[in-house]
């Protein structure tokens, strides 16, 4: 069965009761999620002030009304968070890092396997001088691939120590660095796998919900689901999504850094961001989600 979200789907009524529907669909999006939290220590007062912060930021941010300043009493009233509790997390300042080393890590990769300079013959990423010597080729060496990310502000040794410890890369007889399958897989850190989990969900739940509120769904979303299956079934389909899917998001991924640069050429002004991403997943049918 091929799930797709129905077009001319209304936008719900500013009722007192939410939408009985919403709220079960609410539910199955927090199961996982709680389970999430408790597996690590996370508690539901803890939680609840993180999401005390979270309305009012979105409140402030998302929600103002056309030429008028956003106060405290209303985003208190749009929340439902106490007006003293939403004057105290409105005041607070957000030290969280915007650029996460993970984030800067899938990038470099993304170009090692992408551009052509970086590229060998049979289009697979090549082997890369640490640093060209002066009677080298004049060619792209990984310094030079960590500076067209990074620019001036992370070192290439830096970065290439850390995926030594990691296994994403290794260094041969001191001079040549070649990058590991295990580059191409979420690395077994916990902020990385916490990095992709926050924007990826994130970026999902975003189209999905925005599809839901439209009339006519801008975001692509699309599943194949089925039960009744056998552990082998479920193997050979697992195996096809694995194969296809990474042949889908690297052609993706190698005509979006094309296009980057064409936009770059052009001067235009390049504030949008994309992602699109691929999932599989398996249990018993017995456990799924209640019927409706």
């Amino acid at each position: 069965m091929i799930g797709i979200m129905p077009a001319n789907t209304p936008t719900p009524p500013n009722a007192a009761e939410p939408p009985k529907a919403v709220i079960k669909a609410l539910k199955k999006v927090l199961t996982p999620l709680v389970r999430l939290l408790l597996s690590f220590q996370i508690t539901l007062p803890y939680l609840i002030e993180l999401l005390k912060s979270t309305y009012v930021d979105v409140a402030d941010r998302d929600f103002k009304l056309d030429n008028k300043k956003q106060t405290d009493a209303r985003i208190s009233l749009l929340t439902g968070v106490h007006r003293k509790d939403t004057r105290r997390l409105r005041n607070q300042t957000d030290n969280e890092e915007e650029h996460s080393a993970a984030g800067i890590g899938s990038q470099l990769v993304a170009n090692w396997i992408s551009k052509p300079e970086y590229l060998d013959e049979s289009g697979e990423p090549r082997r890369l001088a640490f640093k060209a010597k002066a009677n080298e080729p004049d060619e792209a060496d990984f310094e030079h691939l960590v500076q067209s990310v990074c620019k001036q502000d992370m070192r290439a040794r830096v970065i290439l120590d850390e995926w030594l410890r990691l296994g994403m890369a290794s260094l041969i007889d001191d001079h040549w660095v070649e990058l590991n399958k295990k580059a191409f897989l979420p690395d077994s850190s916990l902020d990385e796998k916490a990095f992709f989990l926050g924007m990826n969900v994130a970026d999902h739940l975003e189209a999905a919900s925005t599809n839901l509120r439209s009339e006519q769904p801008p975001f692509l979303e699309r599943c194949v689901y089925y039960d009744g299956l056998s552990e082998a079934s479920i193997q050979e389909l697992k195996v096809m999504a694995e194969n296809q899917g990474m042949e889908l998001l690297q052609a993706l991924n190698k005509k979006a850094i094309e296009l980057k640069e064409k936009d770059q050429l052009k001067n235009t002004s390049s504030t949008l961001r994309m992602n699109t991403g691929l999932y599989f997943f398996s249990e018993p049918s017995d456990s799924d989600n209640e019927s409706a």
